[in-house]
């Protein structure tokens, strides 16, 4: 196959689907400057309703990003110097971090390999006495099995945190029909990031619940605890959003939906176009769709096998084809959490995923051509690869 030739295919492209909404944005951004509440305030409770509305849940609470959405969380179910959390080891460095951070220790858990989402099996068997609470993130915007982690809460009287940063908008399908995540734990944590599926224009996060008490608890550790103003009821933190954020937000979320859909469209577009190269077999592992609830593809990861994926990664982006390793190591191994004794295969999944997960080109905006044109060059790889190592030629 000759290498297909092509102008490069970002990674990710904010501008596509942000550049339409520039004027409205600007707009809205000066109505806060000529309002002069720029912490907190009417753009702020106006995102929050949105959100609580979209989720499904009585409260959301904004704050300054998804990393103090989980600390907040913590602090909120009061965990203690000591107390265990179980998470994922496969998944941003925020969701752990939070634990350390307040004293806690980080337990990690494996994942399920058709899916990444933390597996409840491993969860179960890591639930001590001294197991605070669970943290579930629905990785790559795709639910974690909610039925059984709800079980599984139900069972050890332990309180669910989902950490669904990746994942606004999407559903897992219980006995009762599908809901939203962050809306079926006790506080869901959402993050902002300009690179979710919905963005601000810098750091932003959210948290949801149907707890009356702990809404309350939130909305003071947001703001120093205090209520009324210089009375400090409880030591918080300073975690607020500010207006100008939610503004963006509020430009940008009656979007989401159309912006969701175009990310669907362009996974089953990978897929069809994926299943057209048989020869890429044992070489390129997709994974199973989501059969119940909904995936809104905050990124399309596949599986590198053969060892090959840092060699394919150099090849396309020699070619100008971005990609992303998410994640390169399972927290377990992170160096910032050698004290806990992990060994790297201590979690076999993790580790092996971590060496071969490759993220793919998943934005609103992306365009068929360009999708060919990243998996015709992935082919083109393999091709080229095999025949190197075919003549012994070194690769």
């Amino acid at each position: 196959m000759a290498l297909p030739t092509s102008d490069s295919v970002p990674f990710l492209d904010l501008s596509r689907h942000v550049s339409p909404l520039q004027e409205e944005i600007e707009a809205r951004l000066a109505r806060v400057v000529r309002s002069g509440c720029f912490v907190l305030g009417p753009e702020i409770d106006q995102f929050e309703s949105t959100l609580a509305q979209y989720c499904g849940t009585a409260h959301a609470i904004a704050c300054a990003s998804g990393s103090e959405a989980l600390l907040m969380a913590l602090m909120a179910l009061r965990l203690q110097h000591g107390d265990e959390v179980i998470v994922p080891s496969f998944t941003f460095f925020a969701t752990a971090s939070a634990v350390s951070r307040l004293g806690g220790t980080p337990v990690f858990a494996d994942i399920d390999p058709l899916s990444c989402n933390i597996s409840p099996e491993s969860v179960r068997e890591r639930i001590t006495p001294r197991t605070k609470a669970i943290i579930v993130v629905h990785l790559y915007g795709r639910a974690a099995p909610m039925e059984a982690f709800l079980e599984l809460a139900q069972e050890f009287h332990l309180p669910l945190i989902e950490d669904a940063a990746q994942a606004i908008g999407a559903s897992a399908f219980l006995a009762g029909g599908e809901k939203p995540v962050g809306s079926m734990g006790e506080i869901g944590c959402f993050s902002f990031y300009p690179t979710k599926n919905l963005g601000a224009m810098g750091d932003g996060g959210a948290l949801t619940t149907n707890d009356d008490e702990l809404a309350r608890s939130l909305r003071l550790l947001r703001g120093h605890g205090m209520a009324p103003r210089y009375y400090h009821q409880i030591i918080g933190i300073n975690g607020r959003l500010d207006a100008f954020q939610g503004a963006v937000l509020n430009v940008k979320f009656p979007h989401l939906e159309v912006w969701t859909t175009e990310r669907e469209n362009i996974a089953r577009r990978y897929f069809d176009l994926f299943a057209q190269y048989r020869n890429l077999e044992g070489k390129i592992s997709l994974f199973p769709p989501q059969t119940a609830g909904r995936h809104v593809w905050n990124q399309f990861c596949v599986r590198v096998l053969q060892g090959r994926r840092d060699a394919l990664r150099s090849f396309l982006a020699e070619r100008k084809i971005g990609t992303e390793i998410y994640y390169p190591l399972g927290l377990h191994e992170q160096q910032c959490f050698s004290f806990l004794g992990y060994l790297p295969d201590a979690l076999p999944i993790t580790h092996k995923f971590s060496r071969e997960i490759l993220a793919l080109p998943i934005f609103p905006g992306l365009s068929p051509e360009e999708q060919q044109i990243v998996v015709e060059n992935i082919v083109a790889f393999f091709e080229q690869d095999d025949s190197n190592k075919t003549r012994g030629v070194a690769v």
